[in-house]
Order: structure tokens, then sequence, then C-alpha cells
């Protein structure tokens, strides 16, 4: 019989997760092994992209209320889910006044609370068999530790630790309970070891997988003129409407461009999330209303990226961003602000470009690229000189499976 992982994750929406997910679908060789996905709830824009080769377990009551509204969730009578959640918060809350007003804003634990606490109302999966690997591939982590067979479990890092406020007292247990901790940089690995120390020896480094064939294959099925009109210089950001992203201050940073004399720009942004009004509000605020446009979720994002002329990620803090290392399989100059983590993708001036992160040097930074047209013409005749798809690192999955060496 051919090894079995299952992998679990919260949904297929929009986002960096989700594309790094489908990318180690994609790359995983089903001649080899057998691979089941399991998906706390059945929804998202990348619902239709899950390889046709994995096995798409079925929804499971109780999983599929861990993130619905709470409305929807006692209508449908799931009340363990939905006192655990409602306790939780009150925990949290509790523990949210403990933190000095700087942790207050970077905190991350309230998930863990909520994971912890419904918990005893979610039922085991043991129907679907043992496993010969487990893979939690966002957290909280404790479902593939608490109600999976498996021989080997591993929990995934996607985040810089030096950017959120975690419980480490919370979270310590659930780490430490894995076999393998996959990290997707080594800025990622040095800010979790800073935070769990104890864990270093269970750290591997798997890169986000990305297949250049899927992408471009996927650029290529729609034409987007009509929302990208080609006319002036358009830069585009993708990415989930959150503090993480900065789109909040992208309409500063468009009115300083367009001042210096660039009244032909326009600045996409696709995405969703909680953020959105306070974005719209911020556009208002600076008069921008035609000159930065949110175009909200889109299925497809690779067209978008394929048709726009500079790709930014402006972001305050990334783990390890898939969509600039997506802009790169397709050609497109990139520019990301100084984040701790940007020196891990770009290299400076060969590749991309890195700007400060404050508004007026953000401008600055990429007044100076449109400036400067031999500058990204090279960027963009280096990128397609470099293969940035990296399948093989499912290899180091295949060598936990059968107890080989992990480099």
């Amino acid at each position: 019989m051919k090894p079995r992982i299952f992998i679990n994750m919260h949904y297929m929406e929009l986002g960096g997760a989700e594309r790094s997910l489908l990318g180690l679908l994609n790359a995983l060789d089903t001649e080899r092994l057998e691979v089941s996905l399991f998906l706390n709830q059945h929804t998202g824009e990348f619902m239709p992209l899950i390889p046709e080769k994995v096995r798409l377990l079925p929804e499971k009551r109780g999983y599929n209320a861990i993130e619905q509204p709470l409305k929807k969730v006692l209508k449908e009578g799931q009340l363990g889910v939905l006192f655990g959640r409602l306790w939780a918060r009150r925990q949290h809350a509790k523990y949210h006044e403990t933190l000095t007003d700087y942790s207050k804003r970077m905190d991350n634990s309230v998930y863990q609370y909520i994971a912890n606490a419904v918990q005893p109302f979610l039922p085991r999966l043991d129907d679907f068999g043992v496993y010969d690997l487990a893979i939690s591939f966002l957290p909280p982590h404790n479902i593939v530790l608490n109600k999976v067979k498996a021989k080997k479990k591993l929990a995934w890092i996607h985040t810089d630790y030096s950017t959120i406020h975690v419980n480490t007292s919370l979270e310590l247990p659930i780490w430490s309970s894995y076999d393998y901790i996959a990290s997707i940089s080594p800025e990622c690995t040095n800010s979790f070891i800073k935070a769990f120390p104890s864990l270093r020896n269970k750290i591997i480094e798997i890169e986000n997988i990305l297949s250049p064939d899927f992408v471009r294959d996927q650029a290529e099925l729609s034409d987007v003129k009509n929302e990208m009109p080609a006319t002036g210089m358009r830069l585009l950001s993708v990415g989930r409407y959150t503090t993480a992203k900065n789109y909040d201050n992208v309409p500063d940073i468009a009115r300083r461009i367009i001042q210096a004399g660039y009244p032909d720009l326009r600045w996409y942004i696709i995405g969703y999330g909680g953020d959105e009004g306070l974005i719209r509000r911020k556009i208002d605020e600076a008069k921008m209303k035609d000159h930065v446009i949110l175009l909200g979720k889109k299925d497809n994002p690779y067209p978008y990226i394929k048709e726009c002329d500079i790709y930014v990620q402006p972001s305050r803090f990334e783990g390890k961003s898939v969509t600039v290392r997506e802009a790169q399989i397709l050609c497109k100059p990139v520019i990301v602000t100084n984040y701790p983590t940007a020196k891990s993708q770009i290299n400076d001036g060969i590749d991309g470009l890195i700007v400060p992160m404050d508004n007026e040097g953000c401008s600055r930074g990429i007044i100076d690229a449109i400036n400067k047209k031999e500058m990204l013409d090279s960027f963009s005749a280096y990128l397609t000189t470099h293969d940035y798809g990296n399948e093989g690192e499912v290899e180091k999955l295949y060598n936990i499976i059968n107890e080989r060496s992990i480099i």
C-alpha cells in the first residue's frame, strides 16, 4: 500500500497560505502516496483549484462551525462549539487586559483560546483511518494533534513571530507535542525559536511550494484589460485586507506619487477582509477614488498579476509572501517594503526593489523605480532566466515518511 498523508486546512479562501497549500497539493506525487485533504469548511474561491488527484474528505459537523458567524452556529444547533467560542473569548479578554498597549496591538492569541475551548466538542476523525503523516497546515494546530491517527505529525509555521504577540504558555503544549515543525524561511525559524527556544530541534525548513507551470497556466485563463485598462502606470497588490498588508496606507502613498507628477497612476488591490471599511475611508480622505481601486475577491488573481506593470507588496510584516514569488514567476518587477523578512525573498536591485516602510520613503522608492524603466526591464529580464519553482521541497516530506535524513 502507498503511504498516506493527511492535511488539515481551515478553508480555501483567497490568501497566501491557501495558495501555498495548492502548490503543495500539486507538487505531491500521488503515484508515490495517497493524499487526503480535510477542510474545516468547504468554502472559498480556491475550492475548484484543488487537484483531482487529491482526496477531498467530507466536511464534518462541528469543524464547520469553528469560524462560522455565531448566529449561524446557533441556528444549526451546534451549541457545544457556540458556548466554547463564547467562553474562549471571555478568557482571552481577561488575558488581553494583562498585556501592555504594544502587546495588545500585536495580540494573536484569541485563536488558540478558541481552538482549546471547542476541541472537546469536535468528533474524532478516526473513520478516515491511520495515516503515515498528518500535517496541520495553519494554526491553531489542535485538530491534527488531538483528532487524527497518524504515525508522525507535522505543524507548519507561516508567520514571522517577531510581528505578533502569542501566549507562549498556551501554545507551547500544542507545538511541543508534534514530531516536526515546518518553517517557510530562516527568518520565520529564528523568530519562532525566540518565542519557543525549547523547540529548536523539531524545526525543518520547507519553503512555500510553487509550481511555475500552474501559475503561468492560470494567468492565461482570462483577459482582465476591462478591469485594468492599459493606460498609465498600473500597480497591483494582492492579499487580505488586514493590518499586516498595510493597505490602509496605500491611498496616502498613491497621493504622494500623483502629486509628484504621475497623474495616470492606478493602484489596484485584490483581496477581502475586515479592514475594507478602513481602506475605503482612507481612499476618501486622500481623494484617491479614481486612483486606488479595490477589485475585491478574485477566484484567479494571476491574470491581474500578468497584466500589471509593477507588483507592490506594501506590507507591515510577512512570513514569506507567496504572491511576491508568483509575480516573479510571471516576470513582473516587484517592489516590497522593508518588512523584517523582505530580504529573504528579494535580492534588492537584482530581482526586485526594497523600499522604506514609511509612506514618504515608500512613495519616493516607487517614483524612483517608475523613472528607471531600464531597471524595471532588468528585473524582468533577470526573472525570465531564473527558475522560481521549488517543487523539490516535497522530498523533505517523503523523507519524513520514509525516515530518511531531512536536509
